[in-house]
């Protein structure tokens, strides 16, 4: 499948396309901001949970848009972005999973492709479940 044709697939559904009101449409700069942002909130929340929760994990960031954490029972969540699609997928015990923008600059917002459900909320159950321990990932 041709990069255009896999970009057009993705912006499939009424209820994850850019042009829905409410949503705004973000360039690659804008993503890349996004991202990065992103990234270093999950880094943050996590390595909080460990330090007020010893939960062994180790948490590493490869290449600058894919994070690695590593649970104590040697399971791992990947997240990683997505930057031809702007769409951050996670790997977890659970199963794989795409999540797609759907907020503003000011509230932003990434929902999953198939079920809908938001990107932080996810994986702080994905790490809940996996670290044994309740664990609450937020935006900085």
């Amino acid at each position: 499948m041709s990069l255009k044709r896999m970009i057009e697939y993705s912006m499939q559904g009424s209820s994850m396309n850019p042009n829905n009101s409410g949503v705004e449409t973000i360039d690659d700069k804008q993503f890349y901001q996004l991202g990065s942002n992103l990234l270093q909130s999950i880094e943050v929340a996590l390595e909080a949970a460990d330090d007020a929760l010893d939960l062994d994990l180790d948490v590493e960031r490869q290449g600058g848009n894919v994070i690695n954490i590593r649970f104590k029972d040697k399971s791992v969540i990947v997240v990683n972005t997505q930057p031809p699609l702007h769409e951050i997928w996670v790997a977890a015990k659970s199963g794989g999973y795409h999540y797609r923008w759907a907020g503003t600059m000011t509230k932003p917002l990434w929902l999953d492709t198939k079920t809908g459900k938001e990107l932080l909320s996810d994986l702080s159950g994905f790490a809940t479940t996996q670290a044994g321990k309740e664990i609450k990932i937020s935006l900085i």
